[in-house]
This record gives C-alpha cells, structure tokens and sequence, in this order.
C-alpha cells in the first residue's frame, strides 16, 4: 500500500521542514494549475516521469513554464533509446501516485530505489516551491531546500540541470 499524504506531512513534520497546504479543484495538466490555484506564491513545477528501453526511471522535475528537449535529456541522461512517459500502472507502482499527482515528494513511495531523481538548477535555492502531495487536488509548499533534506532523508542526491540552458552538451 502506498503512503499517504499523512505519511508524508509526518515525514516533513519529522525532519523540521515548514510545509503548508491549501485544497483545489484536482489538477491534471501545467494549464489547469496556472488556471485554478489562485494566489499561490512561489515557484510552480511539472514534472516528468520518464523510462527508457531498458526500463530505467526518471522523475524531472522543473519549473512549469521550462521546455524540456526529451531527445537533448535522453543525451544528458544517459538514457537508452528514446525516453517515454511512464504508464499509469507503472507510476503508481513506483511512486504511488495517479497521472496528475506527479511529485518529488512520490520518492516516499520508491521503496526500491528505482528512480533517479533529476531537479531543475533553480529549485534547492528557490523560498518557495508548490508541489502535490501525493494527490492532485491539493498543493504544498516548501522551500527548496525543505524540498532537498526531504529527498536526501529519502535515500536520493538529485541531478541538478540548468533547464535554461540548451542540454546538447551531453
């Protein structure tokens, strides 16, 4: 069974980490946050859940209005073949979570270490980040680097991309 929102907000409570959270309307897609969150200060994310050919996971998580080169990240990740978005069976599977509900913080749920966590450069040093806890009808905020001893307590060293820059320099 996959953890809850509970588990996480004692997981952040545990660490001293400041979060705080306000309920939407459920969110599926960059559209429908920038539409409906209202005054959410902060940084905004999307995140990508990514595989390749030989099954490797990747969960990117960027600023929301970044595009993402999949064929240029397939390069500076390493990655073999094409990268592909993760199916939803796969997703809850890994990070316990529905389409929509993407987040740095479904690492909780990765039990075995399948994911290699990717961060946008601008993230650990951001006051404010906004993300789902581990559902889409809901946001949390923490700072970044909240956001970083929460991943590190979690087991991972994410890869820090500059999303600014062009990524052809694999």
């Amino acid at each position: 069974m996959p953890k809850t929102e509970a588990d996480l907000f004692a997981t952040l409570d545990a660490l001293g980490i400041d979060h705080r959270t306000v309920d939407h309307a459920p969110l599926y897609t960059v559209e429908d946050s920038q539409r409906l969150r209202g005054e959410l200060d902060g940084l905004h994310i999307k995140n990508l859940f990514l595989r390749d050919k030989k099954k490797r996971l990747w969960l990117c998580t960027v600023e929301e209005d970044r595009i993402v080169d999949l064929k240029a990240l397939k390069q500076r990740l390493g990655a073999q073949g094409n990268l592909s978005f993760g199916n939803p069976e796969l997703l809850m599977e890994v990070l316990g979570v529905i389409p929509g509900a993407v987040t740095p913080f479904g690492v909780i749920n990765d039990t075995d270490r399948q994911v290699t966590m990717v961060l946008d450069a601008d993230i650990p040093t951001a006051e404010t980040v906004n993300c789902h806890p581990l559902r889409n009808d809901r946001t949390t905020a923490v700072s970044g680097a909240g956001l970083m001893a929460f991943l590190k307590d979690q087991g991972y060293d994410p890869l820090l991309i500059d999303f600014t820059e062009p990524l052809t320099d694999a």
